[in-house]
């Protein structure tokens, strides 16, 4: 890979997750700046570990030869309003934030010709990320390739061909955690009513999660539906379970629940 100078304007837990990654796969420490003005504690961790945290927002951007923008959707046109008269066309800019769209970071750094727009997902912070991207035809392809060297230091990524199907990556990967850990959540909650204690209940759920995610990864020639039915024997417990499931239109439910994730993101570009 190379090592171009990287300046991280945001240093929330994505940046975090995404510098630990670079530093674990090898990246120089001294080849990377980030900025944060109000957490001190941040600030600190990363200069232990030979992060440059010194500089001012606009100093580090101007050092910088790819351009991380990791800070809240709501927070990206106040941030970039110092950064509007900084000659962009020989940088890369790569944007971590939901809603804003490349023609929005356009508007905000009219001279920047190589946006790439990332949508990672937390997973990311154990290494074990999944991140959409997109660029425009337009971009250089140098750009592109670094982009995804960046973020797969933090897992797997995933290019989509059209802007708008980074929304659908925020609902099928990005959001998608949480609802995985609600599923989890809701079965802890019922193992402990059973009677077990919070830290076995714990224990058997995310073990049987883990081992089922696990065994649909060793897996891939098999559908998913296979998987399923390879647990579910005719008249059984698990049939039993599933029947609830169906009962209660548990596929619907998740379809309006993506749908309602990709209308808030798309609601989101059109206000941001």
């Amino acid at each position: 890979m190379q090592h171009p100078k990287l300046t991280f304007i945001g240093t929330g837990n994505m940046a975090w997750a995404i510098i630990q990654g670079l530093l674990k796969s090898g990246y120089p420490a001294s080849q990377i700046i980030a900025c944060n003005k109000s957490n001190k504690t941040r600030r600190n961790e990363l200069q232990e570990m030979g992060i440059a945290t010194q500089f001012t927002n606009r100093e580090a951007v101007e050092l910088a030869e790819v351009l991380i923008l990791t800070v809240k959707p709501q927070m990206m046109a106040e941030v970039c309003t110092e950064f509007v008269d900084i000659d962009f066309s020989q940088k890369t800019v790569i944007s971590v934030a939901a809603g804003i769209s490349i023609a929005r970071l356009e508007q905000l750094l009219s001279t920047a010709k190589n946006i790439v727009r990332t949508m990672p997902n937390t997973p990311a912070l154990i290494g074990e990320g999944l991140t959409g991207l997109f660029a425009k035809s337009s971009v250089n392809p140098t750009a592109c390739k670094l982009a995804e060297q960046l973020m797969s230091a933090v897992g797997q990524c995933y290019w989509v061909d059209e802007e708008h199907k980074i929304n659908q990556i925020i609902a099928l990967t990005g959001s998608s955690p949480a609802y995985f850990f609600r599923f989890m959540e809701a079965m802890q909650h019922s193992a402990e009513k059973m009677g077990f204690s919070a830290q076995d209940a714990r224990f058997l759920v995310q073990q049987a999660a883990l081992g089922a995610a696990k065994l649909v990864q060793a897996n891939p020639d098999i559908p998913l539906s296979q998987l399923r039915e390879n647990v579910t024997s005719k008249g059984g417990t698990t049939e039993k379970a599933l029947d609830i499931f169906e009962q209660q239109h548990l596929a619907e439910t998740i379809e309006q629940a993506m749908q309602a994730a990709i209308s808030r993101a798309t609601e989101m570009e059109q206000s941001l």
